[in-house]
């Protein structure tokens, strides 16, 4: 029998429709892809580190997406809509039960507050900032699905009758086709314009780039005034092989560096030497070869990097300076 609040339709007492389950999975894919083509965009702006898929490993990866990319997009909104809204949905349903309010009120409460302990988690975790923008959205990922799912208890109550799942998936994927459109448009025309400025290296001369480097697996990369470095477990180009080759060594002890300006050292360099990019030449005496490590990273956060093995697919090692 349906109670006397007009916002609650007749259903056993926390059961999911299929209707239910269909739209906010369809929903939370939708906003899956916006959110990558978003992110994708906000990479334009970014250090690549010489990294990137070209010729034949673009159209390989452009397939993968078209092929993998919906039905992965479809179980990610599933997992988000079975771990989020419809459990706010069921608690929502009980809570409705005991306490005044409709239902979609408590509903949309209860998302927030199963989205904010999700983005906490992700906090303890993956050590996000707990004002930060990627947890504000966590915390609210669940609100588009929940008011859609309100919305379509009203039309089913006013036609009797749910969405059909194939049209509700197809509106969900012309949806987000239009937007990620939209995003990539406004990204690409921001980049024309300016709006969008392109990565730019920053320049550092030799003084700039003495002091400490530390990355992973405890590598330390002392560079001295004089032009000498001391090295500790710092990854260098193996003795044996070409550049293509991914694997490198880890260097210890005494060795030299000295600042290219012109990208004359950098194995990967092409082009006219005004786009190369700068660099330093870490030299060790018995072990691996001369490692050339670019720079990047901003004028006040630089980084040193190298790429072991194909552009396209290669080892990235990253130096950043205490």
């Amino acid at each position: 029998m349906r109670s006397g609040n007009s916002d609650e339709p007749t259903r056993p007492g926390s059961t999911w429709t299929g209707a239910e389950v269909n739209l906010a999975a369809a929903i939370c894919a939708a906003q899956f892809a916006v959110a990558i083509a978003v992110w994708w965009v906000g990479t334009f702006d970014d250090d690549d580190h010489g990294a990137g898929l070209g010729g034949g490993f673009a159209a390989v990866g452009l397939l993968c997406v078209l092929v993998f990319g919906p039905p992965l997009l479809a179980a990610l909104g599933l997992l988000h809509a079975a771990t989020c809204t419809l459990p706010a949905a069921t608690l929502a349903r009980l809570a409705r039960r005991r306490a005044p309010g409709p239902e979609s009120a408590w509903h949309l409460g209860l998302v927030l507050l199963i989205g904010a302990a999700w983005a906490g988690l992700a906090v303890l975790l993956l050590g996000l900032a707990p004002t930060g923008t990627r947890v504000l959205l966590l915390t609210a990922w669940g609100v588009p699905p929940a008011l859609g799912v309100a919305l379509m208890r009203r039309r089913e109550r006013a036609t009797g009758r749910p969405p059909e799942p194939g049209r509700v998936w197809l509106r969900s994927a012309l949806a987000a086709l239009g937007a990620c459109v939209l995003v990539v448009t406004a990204g690409t025309v921001g980049l024309a314009t300016g709006l969008i400025h392109e990565y730019r290296p920053p320049k550092l001369g030799a003084d700039r780039l003495t002091g400490v480097w530390r990355g992973d697996h405890g590598a330390v990369l002392r560079l001295s005034a004089d032009g000498g470095a001391v090295l500790s477990a710092v990854p260098a180009q193996p003795e044996f092989g070409d550049v293509t080759t991914k694997e490198f060594t880890r260097c210890d002890g005494p060795g030299k560096w000295f600042l290219d300006t012109a990208g004359r050292y950098d194995p990967y360099a092409d082009g006219p030497a005004s786009q190369r990019r700068d660099g330093v030449v870490v030299r060790v005496g018995d072990c691996g070869h001369d490692t050339y490590w670019t720079i990047g990273g901003t004028e006040a956060h630089p980084e040193l990097f190298v790429l072991f093995g194909d552009p396209d697919a290669g080892d990235l090692r990253v130096l950043r300076q205490d």
